[in-house]
């Protein structure tokens, strides 16, 4: 379903991984499930996240966007901007999503753009509004997700 590109991080969130030992872009995808419906991150910043996904693929019987694709695409994209926003000691979990979907989609790509709407130390809370090709507003997600400590590898 399309090829894979490494999302764009800023260098200092690239960096602050490293110092842990990890290779960011290397690690980070859209996830199996991402993956498998063609979610593509483009942009990557605790203050927005961009991704798109492809139509074709991820519909529903009449043949529009199921709303469940974007869903998923919402829900990949305010846990990536929550993940940065808790930084490398912290683990996103969301914890409410919800949905408006105002048109349907029959083809191209949609692209979801996340911005937050609240960034503390235990919750982050990010809008994703997803369009289509003509800009045109395809759904409204909000999304919460829930900061929790990252678990220590052993010392031993």
């Amino acid at each position: 379903m399309g090829e894979h590109t490494a999302p764009l991080f800023p260098q200092e969130v690239i960096d602050e991984y490293a110092a842990l030992g990890v290779d960011l872009p290397a690690l980070f995808s859209a996830g199996h499930l991402g993956e498998r419906m063609g979610v593509t991150i483009v942009e990557a910043a605790a203050d927005r996240v961009v991704g798109t996904m492809p139509v074709e693929g991820n519909t529903q019987p009449y043949g529009l966007l199921h709303g469940g694709a974007s869903a998923v695409l919402a829900e990949t994209l305010g846990s990536v901007g929550s993940m940065l926003h808790g930084g490398a000691g912290k683990i996103a979990v969301g914890v409410d999503l919800n949905c408006t979907h105002h048109r349907g989609a029959r083809s191209g790509l949609v692209t979801g753009v996340a911005t937050p709407v609240h960034r503390g130390r235990s919750t982050a809370t990010y809008e994703i509004v997803i369009t289509d090709e003509q800009d045109k507003r395809v759904c409204t997600a909000r999304l919460t997700c829930l900061l929790r400590d990252a678990p220590r590898p052993d010392a031993g």
